[in-house]
């Protein structure tokens, strides 16, 4: 969903920063066919992208001063659910959302654990009293999906939606009601 997202970001030419975790690169490895860095490289090449290091804690989306219109964290764990509901920011990922929550900007988060617990759940709904919205990336059902890039598609609309990159969801993703 994570490249998905990106390749629909840049191809809308909205600037687009990243920052992955080393385990986001490892899930990456077991699910991915492309390479993060074949993807890395073809993104590069997009003049509106920008990557950073984990570790880059002087990078400018981790100042309030830099302008952002959001962030997405898509997967996100539950060890960051934790740390943001916390306050805790010690790598640019976090540290980049906690300016988003410091900030009032838009931040919202794609779940990957299931299923969750208390302290999961607490911990979400901590991050929803502050503003941020949770996408768990569960099938639309009712729009009766045909394969998993169906379901992906709607995620990354959902997400672009939440971002206020979008207004709506395309037609293709909006449920009209039931059939006669």
């Amino acid at each position: 969903m994570a490249r998905d997202l990106v390749d629909e970001m840049l191809s809308r030419d909205l600037p687009l920063a990243l920052v992955a975790s080393a385990e986001a690169k490892m899930v990456w490895h077991q699910e991915m066919d492309e390479s993060w860095n074949e993807a890395l490289a073809r993104w590069r090449e997009h003049p509106h992208f920008t990557d950073y290091g984990i570790g880059e804690m002087t990078a400018p989306i981790a100042s309030g001063s830099y302008p952002t219109r959001g962030m997405a964290v898509v997967p996100c764990s539950m060890a960051s659910v934790a740390s943001l509901a916390h306050g805790m920011a010690n790598n640019l990922l976090l540290r980049a959302a906690d300016v988003c929550l410091k900030e009032r900007r838009r931040l919202v988060i794609v779940p990957r654990e299931t299923p969750l617990h208390a302290v999961h759940l607490e911990n979400m709904t901590t991050l929803a009293r502050m503003g941020v919205v949770t996408l768990p990336p569960h099938p639309p059902f009712y729009l009766k999906p045909q394969t998993l890039s169906d379901v992906v598609g709607y995620m990354v609309g959902r997400i672009l939606v939440a971002l206020g990159v979008d207004d709506e969801l395309e037609d293709r993703y909006r449920y009209s009601g039931p059939g006669v």
